[in-house]
């Protein structure tokens, strides 16, 4: 069980972070090694484009899909941890 517990924190804070990293790097132009910031776009992509499809874009030219995104892997992240919590 404390594995689990473990895993989950830590997967919601990776992809926490990730997401964070990208927004940064959308926004000013960092010297980062070879293949980071595409591992990063690469990790983060899978999460952005539904909810970017499902919400019509950009609104105004601004992507509010990374802070659904950190909005859901809260929800998710809370969710899996009250199901990890009942006694099997």
């Amino acid at each position: 069980m404390a594995f689990a517990r473990t895993f989950a924190d830590g997967l919601a804070l990776a992809l926490t972070i990730a997401i964070f990293v990208r927004l940064i790097l959308s926004w000013v132009q960092l010297p980062l090694p070879a293949g980071l910031s595409r591992w990063i776009f690469d990790i983060t992509e899978p999460i952005l484009a539904p909810i970017r499809r499902a919400a019509g874009g950009a609104m105004g030219g601004i992507d509010f899909s990374p802070a659904i995104a950190l909005i859901l892997i809260q929800l998710v992240h809370e969710l899996l941890l009250r199901v990890l919590r009942v006694p099997f």
